[in-house]
């Protein structure tokens, strides 16, 4: 996979990332051991706080950007590229998922998705829900509005250099949990020159706790995931997992891969394809 610093080279100069966020799958497991990699490319976080604004203000300030990367979005279409494997002892991939879709929005920001190709699913010993889908659709691609702001608790971290860029880092928890309802809960990057996420680092919550107790809970895995430049914008771009599911009767390495790629502005007016 080429590095985010390379990609960023490409894009322009200082940024671009080309990425990685996902897969909060609703798997039956007694529970999971985390490998996902959410350090890679970090430098060393410096914990001194913000120099030119207080952290309320930077909050205030980036969740208005990304208010901004919202509006903006929903005025483009998209290829969504979804790729679940199950591997084996050594490895080698024994099961697979992959399905492929335009994803537009209506001049009144609602989501349209057409699969452009699905292939029949090998995956062992899991199966992806319709919850899991979802989760690929509203957290790998997770945006913090204005409007979702009152929703979370977001605690300054401090200031880390990711590959080629300085980030202001947050801890995000939802301030309470409603019944049906799914939040994200984990860490965001906010690039300090156009102050919007530029890595995020987390799951959705909670997880589901099943009413019988001879079963197991719905666990939702942790995911990685990156933006990239798009026309002055970061949109999100890339998302992985890498985990390792211990059911009571086997262990299933899982892997995961979500893309988000050729943006392009939907003409004003334009049906969805």
């Amino acid at each position: 996979m080429k590095t985010w610093d390379r990609i960023a080279r490409k894009m322009r100069g200082r940024a671009s990332l080309a990425v990685t966020a996902i897969a909060v799958l609703a798997l039956f497991s007694a529970g999971a051991q985390a490998q996902t990699d959410c350090a890679e490319g970090d430098g060393v976080l410096d914990t001194t706080p913000p120099k030119t604004m207080t952290a309320p203000e930077l909050i205030q300030k980036f969740t208005a950007q990304e208010t901004k990367v919202k509006q903006a979005r929903d005025h483009y279409t998209y290829t969504q590229d979804v790729m679940v494997q199950t591997l084996g002892d050594k490895g080698a991939v024994d099961g697979q998922f992959h399905e492929i879709a335009t994803i537009s929005y209506d001049d009144k920001g609602k989501r349209s998705e057409k699969v452009t190709y699905a292939e029949q699913s090998t995956l062992r010993g899991v199966q992806l829900t319709q919850e899991d889908m979802e989760d690929i659709r509203v957290f790998m691609p997770w945006i913090l509005t204005t409007d979702e702001l009152p929703q979370y608790n977001l605690t300054y971290a401090g200031q880390q250099h990711v590959d080629d860029l300085d980030t202001y880092v947050f801890h995000v928890v939802p301030k309470k949990e409603e019944k049906n309802k799914r939040y994200f809960e984990g860490r965001i990057w906010v690039d300090n020159r156009d102050f919007q996420i530029v890595k995020l680092c987390g799951k959705s919550v909670p997880d589901a706790v099943h009413p019988k107790k001879n079963k197991a809970r719905d666990i939702r895995l942790m995911f990685v995931g990156y933006r990239q430049l798009v026309d002055g914008l970061w949109f999100p771009a890339y998302a992985k997992v890498d985990d390792t599911l211990h059911f009571m009767a086997q262990t299933v390495h899982l892997r995961e891969v979500v893309k988000l790629k050729d943006y392009k502005r939907a003409a004003a007016g334009a049906p969805a394809p």
